[in-house]
């Protein structure tokens, strides 16, 4: 038996059972909760597995690895840096409106020195990389690097966020190009119902559920009265030289399902006492996300029972098997659905049983009852997500009887089931002097359909957010490069504990922090109407960047520099200084003239 700390029970299982020469049947992992893990521990917890698997065997004796945060961090790889060159073109229309008309990207990835995940988050990122935007003319293309750095892995989003800020970026540079206000831009380019996503997805209620974020959009816009806070940001920054204020909107779509079909399946063990009790496992890991509450919630309201009454003990092998990894924000859906399946069974089976008793029959007397009925009452509930909404052949060619007015790419499948959406609106101020900044104020509207636990919910947009601001903003990783020669051997993570890897703290929070669900919505396609969570929120973080950036391009007016820049992630105090170039940024730069308007610090990536 293996007690871990890991996203991926049957992964580790399977390994381990490898490693170790022992069948899988043979060999248990159990997984009661974690503390945190964010797609770190869906691969790079298992060599720990096995190691302390193949000791234990050698010297038949219980062993313990509990790595040191050093070793943790200079192993387990992190996220995927990316770097994109890309082209793009509006129309400029006589109206004043200005639409997309086409983009054409090459995306990198860093995968570090193994493949790990990085053709799946790079897949995901692709499909991320519009956004939440309507492109008629759309071609990229993506390359996974092979590099001297540890193998990059899973991380919240799976590579999402790192294509919607490609897209963002792109948008920010044609906002520039064009002179029109990056909101004006962004709003006129949303997709609107029926438009077609570049993988073929149809936005709309039949194909991919209701389409909100223009509404949301409209909502923060009106409630926030954006030009207004913009007109007294340009006054503050008027008459302040050495502070400056910046603002942004910034809306997100993501979609939810494995980009690989077979994953998009789980199973649930339900069990139902003599005392009215009930006893649920599933495939599913608890990080603090919630997940048991949930499931409990589901088994509970499916019984007529008590919240107290439903009990879930850990994750384990030997009570449902061939699980998924609890990643890609499906957890709820998946496991969710396969428990809600388990218990119509019992309950069908109780039907003759309740018919028997009077209508006021308790839940334990029922269970009593049908047990010297000789009824079951467990059942093994299962799940997989309808094969016409979830899958994606990136290799399939165009059948020649595929229908022609079919969307462009739609018959290489449907990657996903539906997407949670979101806007989110920061205010900030940044220290021209010391490249420190402050978040003012931030809002946040997600659509989660009709919530499960909205306390959990909007915990978890709480968290992502805040994440997500850690990610564009505070966690700088380095490496031993070109840029960093000091650090040996090469690739080697100097980026490894407190001392130099700063995260979000209390006094990051925005000061004035709200955040909402949308009302009224619906979402046929997952349990309970409800929307997946984990992972969508968390590109709404990166506002306090563009807020950012906006505040920048104010001071590098107050130096006379105007036009586009590039400011890459994450905006650290160096970046957000030396991006300023006033003149004793140029002083400490020690570059040509030409130079100042696009130099960049060092970094890794």
């Amino acid at each position: 038996t293996i007690y871990t700390s890991t996203q991926a029970v049957t992964k580790t299982q399977m390994y381990c059972a490898s490693a170790t020469n022992t069948p899988a049947s043979k060999l248990v992992v159990r997984m009661k909760r974690m503390g945190g893990g964010f797609g770190g521990k869906e691969t790079r917890s298992v060599f720990s597995s096995c190691a302390a698997a193949v000791a234990a065997k050698l010297i038949d004796r219980p062993v313990r690895i509990t790595l040191s945060r050093d070793v943790d961090m200079s192993t387990t790889g992190g996220r995927h840096a990316f770097l994109a060159k890309y082209e793009a073109s509006v129309v400029m229309k006589k109206s004043g409106e200005v639409k997309f008309q086409s983009i054409n990207v090459e995306l990198f990835n860093n995968g570090g020195s193994a493949f790990d995940l990085s053709g799946p988050v790079l897949d995901r990122a692709l499909f991320h990389l519009s956004g939440p935007y309507f492109w008629p003319e759309f071609h990229v293309v993506g390359v996974p690097c092979k590099t001297v750095q540890p193998p990059h892995t899973a991380y919240r989003g799976f590579g999402g966020p790192q294509g919607l800020a490609t897209c963002e970026h792109i948008i920010d540079h044609l906002s520039e190009a064009c002179g029109v206000s990056g909101d004006q831009l962004r709003k006129q380019n949303l997709y609107s119902v029926g438009n077609t996503t570049p993988f073929g997805m149809i936005m709309g209620e039949e194909f991919a559920g209701q389409w909100n974020v223009p509404k949301m959009w409209d909502r923060l816009y009106d409630e926030l009265d954006v030009p207004s806070k913009r007109r007294s940001i340009c006054e503050f920054n008027a008459k302040n030289k050495w502070k400056k204020r910046g603002f942004s909107m910034t809306p997100t779509c993501f979609g939810i399902a494995f980009t690989a079909k077979f994953m998009n399946q789980g199973g649930a063990l339900v069990h139902m006492y003599t005392d009215g009790t009930v006893l649920v496992s599933h495939g599913g890991t608890e990080m603090g996300q919630g997940l048991h509450t949930k499931v409990c919630q589901i088994a509970a309201q499916a019984f007529e029972i008590p919240l107290e009454d439903v009990y879930i003990n850990d994750t384990s092998s030997d009570k449902v098997a061939n699980t998924q990894p609890t990643a890609a924000s499906m957890s709820t859906d998946m496991y969710g659905m396969a428990t809600l399946d388990a218990c119509r069974q019992i309950l069908k089976r109780l039907e003759p049983i309740r018919e028997k008793l009077s209508e006021t029959a308790t839940l334990k007397e029922i269970a009593q009852a049908a047990f010297f009925e000789r009824v079951d009452l467990s059942a093994h509930g299962y799940f997989a997500l309808d094969d016409s909404r979830c899958g994606y052949d990136w290799e399939k060619e165009k059948p020649e009887d595929y229908p022609t007015d079919a969307p462009q790419n739609s018959w290489k499948g449907h990657p996903f089931n539906y997407f949670t959406q979101g806007c989110a609106c920061s205010e900030v101020e940044i220290d021209v002097l010391t490249g420190n900044h402050t978040t003012i104020r931030s809002d946040v509207l997600v659509d989660v359909g009709r919530s499960i636990n909205p306390a959990l919910d909007i915990g978890q947009i709480e968290g992502a957010f805040i994440q997500g601001m850690g990610w564009s903003t505070l966690e700088e990783v380095v490496y031993g490069d070109n840029d960093h020669t000091w650090v040996r051997p090469r690739g080697k993570t100097f980026t490894t504990g407190p001392g130099t890897y700063k995260i979000p703290a209390f006094n990051d929070v925005p000061k004035d922090f709200n955040v909402s669900l949308m009302e009224d919505v619906e979402n046929p396609f997952a349990v309970h109407s409800s929307k997946a969570i984990g992972e969508p929120p968390f590109f709404l973080g990166a506002s306090v960047f563009y807020a950012i950036k906006d505040a920048v391009r104010s001071a590098r007016l107050e130096s006379e520099i105007d036009g586009y820049f590039e400011l890459r992630m994450p905006a650290t105090s160096e970046r957000i200084r030396m991006a300023c170039a006033d003149e004793i940024a140029k002083e400490c730069m020690g570059v040509p003239d030409e130079r100042v308007v696009t130099f960049q610090p060092k970094g890794s990536f």
